[in-house]
Formats: structure tokens, sequence, C-alpha cells
């Protein structure tokens, strides 16, 4: 039997939810080629959106939950794409982590670390990846973190 995204991420104490529809006129993913992109995917947990800034009102490790709660809702969509295979994903190339953050706060990549952090826990070597850490005025529906994602495939059959 085959290890699955989300048999991965619940062996590190996280639950799957199912991928999000798109909030606009977009797809959640595409795949060409080898590549798949996942649109931005807002900081939620269980069905609510985490908002806020860091640096103001949000402490870093509050950032960094919010961080992790996104990769959460990347991985759902790569999970929706994939039929859930685990074995399905060579490698994740990038991560655009954006942050909404106050002026003067300065460690995006450290809120950031907690995506990174849980897409290595679930993807091992495969999921060491370039990245961005941006620190926003704002993001939509005033969540605290938005993330995309490229991911390269197997190929298909």
């Amino acid at each position: 039997m085959s290890e699955t995204i989300a048999s991965r991420l619940s062996a590190l104490g996280h639950r799957l939810p199912v991928a999000s529809a798109p909030a606009a006129n977009y797809v959640s993913t595409v795949r060409t080629g080898d590549l798949l992109v996942v649109s931005g995917q807002i900081s939620t947990r269980n069905g609510a959106v985490l908002t806020g800034t860091v640096g103001a009102g949000v402490s870093s490790e509050e950032g960094r939950v919010a961080a992790e709660c996104a990769a959460i809702s990347v991985l759902s969509q790569i999970a929706a794409a994939t039929g859930g295979a685990l074995a399905s994903v060579r490698r994740v190339v990038r991560l655009g982590v954006y942050i909404a953050s106050s002026p003067d706060f300065e460690k995006q990549s450290e809120v950031a670390n907690g995506a990174s952090d849980l897409i290595v826990g679930v993807f091992g070597d495969a999921g060491r990846h370039a990245r961005a850490a941006v620190g926003v005025a704002a993001l939509p529906a005033g969540a605290t973190v938005e993330i995309e994602a490229l991911v390269e495939l197997e190929p298909e059959a």
C-alpha cells in the first residue's frame, strides 16, 4: 500500500482538509508537463481564516502557525491534483510565502519556516525548496499568510 499525503501529514499530527474551491475567476491548480502550479492558499484552520498582521497584534509564533496552516491547504491542493499519491511528487520546487506584516516587522523568514518545516516533514528531501518570504500590507479575507507553490510531479503515464 502506497503512502498518501494525508497519511504522512497525519503522522505529523495534522489532518488534511478537503481542497477548497477557488474564490474567484481562477483554478486552484494547473499542471503543465511535469509541473504543478498551486494557486495561493490562505491560512485557515477548521474552516476559519486565521487573520491579523504579524508585528501588530499577531506574534511571530502565531504567524508561524498561520504559515503551517496555509501549507496544509497547499498540500490539500496537491493531494486533489494527484489523487493523494505522495509518490507523485518528485520535488517541491518553490514556495512563495506572503505574510501580512507591520511596516517594522523584519522576521518574515522565521514565519515562513512554519510552512517550510511542514513541507519538508511531509516530503523529506523532495520537500526542500526554493522560497520567497515577503511581507505585504494585506491579504485576501484579512488572512495572516498566503502561500503559492510550484511542484514537480512524476510524468503522466
